[in-house]
Order: structure tokens, then sequence, then C-alpha cells
């Protein structure tokens, strides 16, 4: 007859102290990995409103200019590259629309904030978007412009 052991009537299982742990430590990795989500798109929205306005709105209103034989000015904005403005002078030169409804607002929703002659770019013009928080003039705004700190 075979004698059992006390070691061999142990069921084996976890402690609710090893399930506690692996639980806290699934939930740290869980809480890191939705941070630098997060953070990635918040980014990639910030690259997208500097690409817009970089290789969009800028060739555009150069183009605009090489048309019309000017840069827009303040009082029609970026809203003459998409209809064509009232003034007889430019009614044969314009040639647009130059740009989609859509690429005149930020990855946030906002419209680009268009000012000629520039505060930053003295001898053209300054486009910006007032970045997420939709406030133009603080530090998340995103520019035709270097910052200089």
């Amino acid at each position: 007859m075979k004698r059992r052991t006390a070691r061999a009537t142990v069921r084996r299982a976890f402690t609710l102290l090893e399930v506690l742990m692996v639980i806290v430590i699934l939930g740290l990795i869980a809480t890191v990995v939705i941070t630098q989500i997060g953070g990635t798109e918040e980014r990639a929205k910030r690259d997208l409103a500097k690409q817009q306005i970089d290789g969009v709105l800028e060739p555009k209103i150069a183009l605009f200019r090489l048309h019309c034989g000017r840069y827009p000015d303040e009082d029609e904005g970026l809203s003459v590259l998409l209809e064509q403005p009232d003034d007889e002078e430019l009614e044969d030169k314009w040639a647009g629309p130059y740009v989609k409804p859509e690429q005149l607002q930020d990855p946030w929703g906002n419209d680009f904030v268009y000012q000629y002659p520039g505060e930053y770019n003295e001898n053209s013009f300054d486009i910006s978007s007032p970045g997420p928080d939709g406030q133009e003039g603080n530090d998340d705004d995103i520019g035709n412009w270097r910052k200089t700190d």
C-alpha cells in the first residue's frame, strides 16, 4: 500500500497575495501603455497641424500671390483661397479654389489664423493654429515661424 505524504495532499493553487500582485502589475503596464498612446496622438495632431501650415497653406498662398500679384489681406483672410473675392481687379486673375474647406481648419477643428503683414514674418504672412486648447497667443500655438526663447 502506498503511503501518502503531507506534501502530496496539499492542493497547488495561487494565493490571494499572488493574484493581487499580478493584478497590480497588469494595472501598471496598462497605465504606461495608455499614457504612451495618449501622448502619441497629441504629438501626431501637432505634427499634422505643422504639416498643414507648411505643406498646404503656405504653398497655396504663394500660388495665390503668383496669380493675383499680392498676398491676401487680413480682411479677406484665408477664405480668399476658397471663394473668389468681390474685387474686380482679381476677377480674371483668381484661379481658385486653391484649397478644400477642411484644409482651413487644424486637427482640433479650429480655424487657422492668418495675419498679413506678419508679426513674425514681417515681409510676408503668419499662419498659425491656436493648438489643442483653441486659445491664440500662448505656448501651444503652432505657426509658420521659429519660436525663439
